[in-house]
């Protein structure tokens, strides 16, 4: 019996799900890594290498034909960077100090932070939806910041600003990836980005850090985290992603970001008991409604919008028939 990959299938809403909860989840376990005493770097690395081993068992298997091209491979280190290494380390390195649910909702906003960039680097057309829906997202991610005029100066923001970083850094890997990396089969950039990625991290972890005394050291848990992260948040992610990539398209697994944060709040929530205020959902709701209107296709919302108006106007013109039920009123 053959399982159906047509983009309504049960099966891809079900890897659509899973991709969001492989993603969001990974916020919950960088948390747990950092905080039973894994360094970032020694931290980002152990969990490419899980994630890194399993993506070449997968490639080995499938016999993909690797790049010849000396200049692909120059630009595969690029995004290792931008799209894998600089993103994680940030992320693990602020995670230090502030609480899941915030990391997870902080570098949500990648989608937003795309539409500048890809029109400097594409010429993408920046229009009225995109405008709106930055500044809406930017409204939530200041809520989300903690940012007020009257503490400048007296507050630290300083691992807000990472994370914001680290989403910037995201956006940059994506654009990027649409200009330079063309003519792969997709599994083979995912391969190529966490290797150099690991390669990245792991030169950091052993200039600044002492990877190999930290996971002889470190508890249970904080291997259980490194384990999870690679296997889930980078390889099984990947894979999937891929997957629904060839079905779907990249246009509607992008939508994939507005499920992050909820994983992120509920699991940090959940599993961490953190603290679930009014500005945290307040400010993550903007962020989602931004890069909801970011996506709006303006097709879609004119046809929408005329769709709206028939169903008035036939509604209006309708002869009103009384209710002898309803009684005088």
């Amino acid at each position: 019996m053959s399982v159906s990959t047509s983009p309504g299938s049960r099966i891809d809403w079900l890897l659509f799900v899973a991709l969001g909860f492989f993603w969001g989840s990974s916020y919950l376990f960088i948390k747990i890594g950092v905080d039973a005493g894994l360094e970032p770097f020694t931290l980002v690395m152990f969990r490419l290498l899980v994630g890194g081993a399993l993506l070449a068992v997968v490639v080995a298997a499938a016999r993909e034909a690797l790049p010849r091209n000396a200049k692909t491979y120059g630009h595969l280190v690029a995004l290792g960077l931008f799209s894998v290494a600089l993103p994680f380390v940030l992320i693990t390195y602020a995670e230090q100090s502030v609480d899941s649910a915030l990391a997870a909702t902080l570098t949500a906003p990648v989608p937003l932070f795309v539409i500048p960039i890809a029109a400097l680097m594409l010429g993408d057309k920046i229009t009225v939806a995109k405008v709106v829906g930055v500044t809406v997202g930017m409204i939530g991610v200041a809520i989300l910041v903690g940012f007020d005029p009257a503490q400048l100066g007296r507050t630290d923001l300083t691992p807000q600003l990472i994370l914001l970083g680290a989403a910037l850094s995201y956006a940059f890997g994506g654009v990027y990836a649409r200009r330079f990396v063309h003519g792969m089969r997709p599994m083979i950039p995912a391969l190529f980005q966490v290797f150099f990625a690991m390669l990245i991290a792991g030169a950091g972890a052993f200039i600044l850090e002492d990877p190999i005394g930290q996971v002889l050291s470190v508890p249970f848990e904080a291997l259980f985290a490194v384990v999870w992260l690679g296997l889930f948040g980078s390889g099984l992610a990947y894979l999937t992603f891929y997957r629904l990539l060839n079905s779907w398209g990249p246009t509607r697994v992008s939508l994939v970001a507005y499920l992050l944060p909820v994983w992120g709040i509920a699991l940090g929530w959940v599993v961490l008991n953190e603290q679930i205020n009014e500005g945290l959902v307040l400010g993550t709701a903007l962020v989602i409604g931004g890069i909801a209107i970011v996506n709006m296709q303006r097709r879609a919302m004119v046809a929408r919008a005329a769709a709206l108006r028939r169903r008035y106007r036939s509604r209006s013109a309708a002869p009103v028939t009384p209710d002898p039920a309803a009684g005088p009123r």
